[in-house]
Formats: C-alpha cells, sequence, structure tokens
C-alpha cells in the first residue's frame, strides 16, 4: 500500500480523496492555488504546497508545479480526482515517467477513451450499441453528406470534447455549415483541435451511464447505472440510482456487455460508461469517462462501496472484492449538486459564506469542502456541495431530499437549492417522467434550456 498521495485536486473531491485516504492509513499532500489558501483540504491534509495564482491554468493544470510538490514532499502516488488533469493522457504519462503511480486508468486507455471518436468505433466493434454518426470531419460537404444519409437532427460534437463544449445541434441543413464553424472554434479554444464529428440526435433522450471498476489482475466490474437525465446545458444537476428505466434483465444484460467490452481493452481503476436512451428505450454509447465522477456517492450509497477507497487499493495491486461481476443494489439513492450559481439565471455567484448549516438525520450525506466565513472563488467551477440522500425506494428518497434541502442553508451566497426544491416537488420528475429537456421548465427566461 502507498505511504503518501498527493491529491491533484481541490474542494470537496480533494478533501473525499483524504478522508478515504485517513482511513487506509495513508499520509496525504494537498496542493492549492493561492485562493484556496485557506481551504478544507489544505487545513486537512497532512502536508500542503502551494502551486500557484488562482488561475488553474497557473496552479492546478500546471503538470510541472504538480510533480514537483510530489517529489519534494516524498509522495508515491497521484489521486486526480476529477476535472482538471483527471483525465489528461499526458499528466498520466508523466506521473510514470517520474516513478509515481497515477491513481487512474493507464496512459493508453485514458488517450483512446478521451477521444470520442475511437472510443465510438471501438466500443461498436466490442459489441456496445452506437448512434448512427460519422468519423471526423473533413470538409463542409462531407458533413452534409453524413448529415443527409442519417437524417436531421444531429448533433455535432468535438472529438476531444466534453462538458457541453464544441457540441451543436442541428435541426435543418441550412444550419449546418454555422454550426460546424461555431463548433470547431469552440473545440479548438477549450481543446486545442477542431476535429468534430455528426452523430444522430435524440430529440428527448434520457441519459444512463454504467459505474464500472477494473483491477490489474484483468477483473472488470459494474455497480449498476446511475440516471443523469436532469441537466442544464448538458451539465449534471441531479443524479439517482437506480434508473426507473432499467429492469433488471436490461441492467444484467447491458452491464454485462460494458465489462467484456472493457476486459477487452484493459481498463483498470474507476470509470463510467455513459449511453442516451431514445424514446423507444433502446440505449446507445455516448462517451466513457476515465476517472471518478462527482456523482459517484449515489452509487456508494446503493452498493456499500467505498469507490475512491477501491481506487487506491486497486492502484496499489489489490484484487477487487468484488465476486461475479457486479454486485447488488439496495435501495435508491439521490445526489442533488449544490452549486453557487442564482436559481433563476444560472449564474455565477462567488463571495463569501456567511451562514452555513448542512443537513443530517437518517440517510443523509452531504460531500463538501464549504464552512461557514469560507470564500466561494470565482475562478473554479460553481460546485459547492452534493447533497446525497438513500431510501428504502424513490418516494422515500425523493422524500428525504425535500427535507434535506429545506435544511439546507447557505448565506452570503445564492445556491442552486431553491430550483432543486422545485423539481423535488415537481410531479412529473416524482412519476419518473422526463428527458433532458426537463430542466427548461423552470427557467422561463431560456437559461435552462439545454
Amino acid at each position: 500500500m502507498f505511504e503518501k498521495i498527493l491529491i491533484a485536486n481541490r474542494g470537496e473531491i480533494a478533501l473525499r480523496v483524504i478522508c478515504a485516504c485517513k482511513e487506509l492509513g495513508i499520509r496525504t499532500v494537498a496542493v492549492y492555488s493561492e485562493a484556496d489558501r485557506y481551504s478544507l483540504h489544505v487545513r486537512f491534509a497532512d502536508e500542503a504546497v502551494c502551486i500557484g495564482p488562482p488561475r488553474s491554468s497557473d496552479s492546478y493544470l500546471n503538470v510541472a508545479s504538480i510533480i514537483s510538490a510530489a517529489e519534494i514532499t516524498g509522495a508515491d502516488a497521484i489521486h486526480p480526482g476529477y476535472g482538471f488533469l483527471a483525465e489528461s493522457a499526458h499528466f498520466a504519462d508523466v506521473c510514470e515517467t517520474s516513478k509515481l503511480t497515477f491513481i487512474g486508468p493507464t496512459p493508453d486507455v485514458i488517450r483512446l477513451m478521451g477521444d470520442k471518436d475511437r472510443a465510438r468505433k471501438t466500443m461498436a466493434e466490442l459489441g456496445l450499441p452506437v448512434l448512427p454518426g460519422s468519423g471526423i470531419l473533413a470538409s463542409e460537404e462531407e458533413a452534409r453528406e453524413v448529415a443527409a444519409s442519417i437524417g436531421y437532427p444531429v448533433m455535432i460534437k468535438a472529438a476531444a470534447g466534453g462538458g457541453g463544449r464544441g457540441m451543436r445541434v442541428v435541426r435543418t441543413e441550412d444550419e449546418l455549415v454555422g454550426a460546424l464553424q461555431t463548433a470547431q472554434n469552440e473545440a479548438v479554444a477549450s481543446f486545442g483541435t477542431p476535429d468534430v464529428y455528426l452523430e444522430k440526435y435524440i430529440t428527448s433522450p434520457r441519459h444512463i451511464e454504467f459505474q464500472v471498476l477494473g483491477d490489474h489482475q484483468g477483473k472488470v466490474v459494474h455497480l449498476g447505472e446511475r440516471e443523469c437525465t436532469i441537466q442544464r446545458r448538458h451539465q449534471k444537476l441531479i443524479e439517482e440510482s437506480p434508473s426507473t428505466q432499467l429492469d433488471a434483465d436490461t441492467r444484467s444484460s447491458l452491464g454485462g456487455q460494458v465489462v467484456r467490452a472493457l476486459e477487452k481493452i484493459g481498463y483498470t481503476n474507476a470509470g463510467t460508461v455513459e449511453f442516451l436512451m431514445d424514446e423507444g428505450r433502446k440505449l446507445y454509447f455516448l462517451e466513457m469517462n476515465t476517472r471518478i465522477q462527482v456523482e459517484h456517492p449515489v452509487t456508494e450509497m446503493v452498493t456499500g462501496l467505498d469507490l475512491v477507497k477501491l481506487q487506491i487499493q486497486v492502484a496499489a495491486g489489490e484484487s477487487l472484492p468484488v465476486q461475479g461481476d457486479t454486485v447488488g443494489l439496495r435501495g435508491h439513492a439521490i445526489e442533488c449538486r449544490i452549486c453557487a450559481e442564482n436559481p433563476e439565471t444560472f449564474a455565477p455567484s462567488a463571495g463569501k459564506v456567511t451562514d452555513f448549516h448542512v443537513p443530517g438525520g437518517t440517510g443523509v450525506r452531504v460531500d463538501t469542502a464549504a464552512y461557514a466565513e469560507s470564500v466561494i472563488p470565482p475562478f473554479y467551477d460553481s460546485l459547492i456541495a452534493k447533497l446525497i440522500v438513500h431510501g428504502k425506494d424513490r418516494e422515500e428518497a425523493i422524500s428525504r431530499m425535500a427535507r434535506a434541502l429545506e435544511m439546507f442553508i447557505v448565506g452570503g451566497i445564492s445556491t442552486s437549492i431553491p430550483i432543486h426544491e422545485k423539481i423535488m416537488a415537481d410531479p412529473d420528475f416524482r412519476a419518473g417522467k422526463f428527458d433532458t429537456s426537463f430542466i427548461a421548465r423552470f427557467a422561463p427566461n431560456g437559461a435552462g434550456i439545454p
């Protein structure tokens, strides 16, 4: 087992990794920007190293500074969390070269799954259902031909993309060229490459993903699915497990396909295979995230497993403690992402937290690095807390979430708590009747339209 792990991240996920390390008896090193000097991950780590100014490019994305911090403190492994460098094959390569264990998949697998076009082709070859689409588009004319062959509407997507960037829905041929140019420009700005591809656009989809884990002995397991359909502009707001749309047979069949595909590519550590479900409840591979997800606590609540501890144990060479290719799911869990945002316009709301009270009680969990008098800086993602609840069934989980939201106090800044309260009270949400356009009804000014 590792003696010391450096956490190349900030906020609640950095604190989450520190908790796992403490339980495993592993010392921790926090890295932080000047904006995060008084953050909780700095306070609770055994050591802390400042790696630069507030801007991410000068700190949390500065590979040289992070590797130097690991070498100076004598760390033997690095946990990247999610976001920042978590899916950087280059960073994983540098860790390997520097004799530091990267707690995640191999660089080659990260590189394969990070190229959305190659990932689609690979998963199709391995038997997973994939939406009709193209390879990397070489010209506007090719885009017209492919769009005409698969039929409008279509989606333009950045090959190196994620988080909704470099994506455009095209409903008619007249929109195609302008949308293509816009998507390519955004892809260059966000990912450094203009490569985009087309795929069939599902008008009213649901977003369902499978949590997976793989060890170095060749074993891969899936831990059931999460429903992540409630989104704003392709950013998830609410996640739950299990999905109301999958029965036990579908879960077992598709989960088994996912496991066999990942065994063939030699997948190790945590990851998520994402699918879109069409109106006929048919599932299509969307992409794979080669890291721990923001919403991993939902799976932890219904499986009883600590995914972050398993990440660390697998990276240290231990075998997965799971018989077969899955585990049973118990009850129902829901997560609401509490963000520092105006609940009507979704505009960021940075500033000092004047009051902070988190709900408790049976089946309630809060993952956060915020506290009273802490400052939410304007430089990073607006997520300040994850509120997770577990109940014996979905009805109890929704009721529990509603009362927990009512008891969650954050003063001094605006948060997304009010919109979550409205969603929990919505009859269609409670009945499981929604798709990715659901959030638009809560934003009459159009801010919430995907």
